[in-house]
């Protein structure tokens, strides 16, 4: 399962939320989208853990959470829709 990170401050790096998350066990990726043209950062990213339990815990723990002056909107990812136009 991959969780799904939005509101992200732009000011976030893999770094930090990789040490957020390994709060709450062992993170084994973390992927922080750029937009192409500028190289800036989304304000998104996905974030893979060891175990279901362990993301489901951050899930439930984070999401809402205040962190960098945003309010996290933290989910399971939904599958990529690979019919992009």
């Amino acid at each position: 399962m991959t969780i799904y990170v939005g509101n992200l401050s732009y000011n976030a790096s893999e770094g930090d939320i990789r040490e957020v998350f390994g709060e709450y066990g062992s993170v084994s990726r973390v992927v922080v989208p750029t937009d192409r043209e500028t190289g800036k950062m989304r304000g998104f990213a996905f974030v893979e853990m060891s175990t279901d339990e362990e993301e489901d815990t951050a899930i439930e723990d984070l999401n809402g959470a205040e962190w960098m002056g945003r309010s996290l909107r933290v989910n399971k990812a939904k599958p990529r829709d690979n019919n992009r136009r």
